[in-house]
């Protein structure tokens, strides 16, 4: 059995570079680390990520950032030591894979391997950042690290499934040919403040409907499943996998799961919202079920989930309110 995770108590003196550090997930992940008392350098273009969470980063003495597209190449590093390396630039969301599917694959091909190489450059550990669309619509569930998924390799989801499975592939075969200490991480549906409104996710699109009264869009019949983890739980569980020993892939959410009709009727009663569900055919390969086990991710660390569904709900709330 892998060692137990020991979490440190400051990282003053550590140097952490988080590529696609104006996303939601991977701004609070900055935020959590500068923190910890870490110098933390931020990579980001800009094609999804907001230049609002880089102004709030930059609030901090120790964030340094560099605007650039990681596909294309990285700054020049020389003679800066670098502890860890966070690759999280891809683009996550449905809206996306129709509109810039090409960006995706870039970023997770090209992207992880020019931070893989300055991670072997550095002697830096590496975690890359996958997703649960590596199990496609899977044919197990709950989803295990162990199952090879289920993916259509021409759909269109396929450039980020694919690009996100040839990233884990990369990383691995970095650990095994040149000794890169190296994690995976497998995000499950996350949410929370720093979102896109317009971001196509379930919970941002119900928020905003449910706030506006408007109808709200169930693709489907709604008895398709998901699993929602607040954004500052998947930061920890994220923590806790880059402090393990372990280089194998670990699932990343919250494992309680909702029917997609649920959230919808869970939303409209949370937010005291008049909007009516409606419901619309579903999407070319859109997953039927969908919910992390984190027995793995349990077993050697005291990860677990702390935020509520309801309180989660109503922060993105507060926050989707603040923007107007």
């Amino acid at each position: 059995m892998p060692q137990k995770v020991i979490l440190p108590e400051t990282l003053e003196g550590k140097t952490i570079l988080v590529a696609g550090a104006a996303g939601f997930v991977p701004s609070t992940l900055s935020e959590f680390y500068l923190n910890l008392g870490a110098k933390v350098i931020g990579l980001d273009n800009f094609i999804t990520g907001s230049r609002s969470n880089i102004e709030l980063l930059s609030k901090y003495e120790n964030f340094e950032f560099h605007e650039c597209d990681v596909a294309e190449g990285l700054p020049n590093f020389e003679g800066i030591d670098i502890d860890f390396i966070f690759s999280l630039a891809s683009p996550a969301s449905p809206i996306d894979f129709k509109v810039i599917p090409l960006e995706i694959m870039k970023v997770n091909s090209m992207g992880t391997w020019h931070l893989l190489e300055l991670a072997k450059e550095k002697q830096a550990r590496f975690l890359e950042a996958s997703t649960s669309e590596v199990y496609g619509d899977p044919e197990i569930h709950p989803q295990v690290e162990e199952y090879v998924g289920s993916v259509n390799p021409i759909g269109i989801r396929s450039p980020y499934d694919e690009s996100k499975r040839f990233a884990e592939s990369l990383t691995m075969t970095y650990h095994r040919q040149f000794n890169v200490d190296t994690r995976i991480i497998r995000i499950f549906n996350t949410y929370g403040p720093r979102m896109r409104p317009n971001d196509g996710r379930v919970i941002p699109n119900f928020i905003n409907q449910a706030m506006n009264n408007e109808d709200i869009t169930i693709y489907g019949d709604g008895s398709q499943t998901r699993s929602f983890c607040f954004v500052t739980d998947l930061v920890d569980a994220i923590h806790n996998v880059m402090f393990s020993e372990v280089h194998t892939p670990f699932n990343c959410g919250n494992p309680d799961e909702y029917t997609i009709k649920e959230a919808a009727e869970f939303i409209i009663k949370t937010l005291g919202s008049e909007s009516k569900i409606t419901y619309h055919p579903l999407p070319e390969d859109d997953p039927k079920k969908r919910r992390p086990d984190m027995h793995k991710l349990m077993t050697i660390s005291d990860f677990k989930p702390k935020v509520g569904f309801e309180e989660g709900l109503k922060r993105t709330a507060e926050y989707f309110k603040s923007l107007k």
